[in-house]
């Protein structure tokens, strides 16, 4: 294959991504929803999360001078304040993926905001994933060492997100629904940015406004960390009256799935949307690319979802989607020419900076004459560290959404 069919390729992969990722684009799903159904009267702003700026923008063009004032929680340099009215939003940065003081401080923001709405006051409520560790009022006789404890067992120990969320929301007051009762007995809207399988409200950003079906624990949880549940163990989230509660998710990884087959295919390019989201390990999710890689060359194909990945006690650099694409380069090292993105929608992967990355099947060859070696790096967790010697590393900033993580891929049809 010709070096510029091969480079044309990289291209199409990579405008795909970004239609995918603009497909859900928080500020213009928020705009959108908002003009659809007009808000009667004025009204307040709370927007949470890695999307909450983006999302605060949009509420902010559809109400024009109904938005009496707001409160924004995001992570460091994802909140874009440069294009909110500072006059009637305040911007506050918690910490991600590891709640910390400033998640704590977010928390004292959160209720000082509420405190100052009055009862009747109509609250847009703006959802999006990494509200759960950006933002945290702590429940009775819980510390912030001991969260942070926590929360660092349980993203080393790749739980799925529902499980995670199952120990979280026993350790704060605004998750599993506890947002929602803070709120109350004011009339609220949720919209929400789904970052989980399913969209299940009560799951996005650990359902501050909706409390969970099902609150049993997971299995295998370690002795300390059960000795810190027993007081809220038989906690579930508090019933809110559902006529004062309203919630919509408003854009969804399929969203963004359809929008970069779309662009594929304009492109000319045959795709192959696999439906079914991925959440299992980082082994898993390999093998699955790697035999539809196989089984069907010549097309372009898609997934989504959250590979769970187990680190070493002192990780590296990177996070799962750069470990995912370093293990698929290793897979497809030395083959036909072959591409594979793995990218989070919102610009950051783990607790890097950097999306993901797009690897081919030369990555080993530009490894080895930079003299790395994968295995080490791929054990260490330090893919980061490889992929950026490569130049495969894919770096976007900060996106405005989250909706999970696209892998996609092509292998050259001999």
């Amino acid at each position: 294959m010709s070096r510029s069919t091969r480079d044309g390729m990289r291209e199409a992969i990579l405008s795909a991504f970004a239609a995918g990722v603009s497909a859900v684009s928080g500020e213009a799903a928020t705009a959108g929803w908002l003009r659809a159904n007009p808000s009667p009267g004025p009204v307040a702003v709370i927007a949470l999360g890695k999307a909450a700026g983006a999302m605060a923008r949009g509420a902010q063009a559809a109400l024009g001078a109904q938005l009496e004032g707001g409160l924004v929680i995001s992570k460091a340099g994802h909140a874009d304040a440069d294009g909110l009215d500072t006059a009637r939003f305040r911007v506050v940065e918690g910490s991600h993926p590891v709640p910390d003081a400033l998640s704590l401080a977010a928390g004292q923001a959160l209720l000082e905001f509420i405190d100052g709405l009055s009862t009747q006051q109509p609250v847009y409520v703006l959802v999006s994933g990494g509200a759960s560790a950006l933002v945290e009022v702590l429940a009775d006789g819980v510390t912030l060492d001991r969260l942070g404890e926590i929360n660092r067992w349980l993203l080393a120990n790749g739980l799925p997100i529902g499980q995670m969320n199952a120990v979280r929301r026993r350790l704060s007051r605004v998750k599993g629904g506890g947002l929602a009762a803070l709120l109350a007995p004011r009339p609220v809207t949720g919209l929400l940015i789904s970052d989980v399988e399913g969209d299940d409200p009560a799951v996005i950003g650990s359902g501050p406004l909706v409390p969970p079906p099902d609150d049993r624990l997971p299995d295998g949880l370690p002795d300390w960390l059960l000795d810190v549940l027993p007081a809220q163990a038989a906690a579930v989230g508090p019933v809110v009256d559902p006529g004062r509660l309203t919630v919509q998710v408003i854009a969804r990884l399929d969203d963004a799935l359809a929008a970069a087959a779309r662009e594929l295919e304009q492109l000319g390019i045959a795709a192959h949307w696999h439906r079914e989201h991925f959440d299992g390990s980082l082994d898993a999710v390999a093998a699955v690319v790697n035999k539809a890689l196989r089984a069907e060359p010549g097309v372009v194909h898609l997934w989504g979802g959250e590979a769970t990945v187990i680190l070493p006690a002192q990780p590296g650099r990177g996070g799962r989607n750069q470990q995912l694409a370093l293990q698929l380069a290793r897979d497809i090292a030395g083959e036909v020419a072959t591409l594979v993105l793995s990218a989070g929608t919102d610009g950051t992967d783990g607790p890097t900076d950097d999306a993901g990355a797009l690897v081919d099947n030369q990555t080993v060859d530009r490894g080895d004459i930079e003299g790395l070696s994968l295995t080490a790096h791929l054990e260490r967790a330090d893919a980061g560290t490889y992929l950026e010697q490569t130049g495969d590393l894919l770096s976007t900033g900060p996106t405005g959404t989250n909706v999970t993580d696209l892998v996609i891929a092509w292998r050259e049809r001999r």
